[in-house]
């Protein structure tokens, strides 16, 4: 009987990681690339972020280096993707913002550094960290969270984020 138990506990545990990693995304991403020069290099960025097999739908505004990646549901990607895919490209993000579920950056991996709280089932949050902003954000960025043991480490699988709403 007790074997039954244990077996039981564990589907019941597995049952809901599965269903918490399920609940792991983000919907929207909006990604300001910099060092852009042309039409070309937009297209660049562009094709990397569709190769993504995420990706619904990117937008692209010319006049402010703009990206707008829409996502499929359901996706468990990381900020750590986009970033990846534009240096993939040969350029830098200047900002990112993404829309995601709450429950995303309460799972682990997300370090709010606003101490803001929300409500809403999805959240506007900005990442603060080296490679998502520009040199010269992050320096200053660097200032101010010098309290913050974890932003000096530059962990790649920790994501430094401040909510917007």
């Amino acid at each position: 009987m007790k074997k039954i138990n244990n077996i039981y506990v564990l589907l019941v545990s597995i049952v809901l990681l599965a269903s918490t990693k399920a609940n792991a995304q983000i919907s929207k991403a909006e990604i300001i690339a910099t060092g852009l020069t042309c039409s070309m290099c937009s297209n660049a960025i562009n094709k990397q972020l569709k190769s993504l097999p995420e990706v619904v739908n990117v937008e692209t505004d010319l006049n402010t280096n703009t990206f707008t990646v829409t996502l499929k549901e359901g996706n468990t990607l990381s900020p750590k993707v986009f970033k990846d895919k534009v240096e993939k490209a040969g350029f830098f993000i200047g900002s990112l913002v993404l829309i995601t579920k709450s429950e995303t950056i309460k799972q682990g991996g997300y370090i709010v550094v606003n101490n803001a709280s929300t409500t809403n089932t999805e959240v506007q949050i900005q990442v603060l960290d080296k490679g998502y902003v520009t040199e010269k954000e992050f320096k200053k960025l660097s200032k101010s969270f010098k309290n913050i043991e974890t932003y000096a480490l530059n962990n790649e699988n920790d994501f430094h984020i401040k909510i917007i709403n």
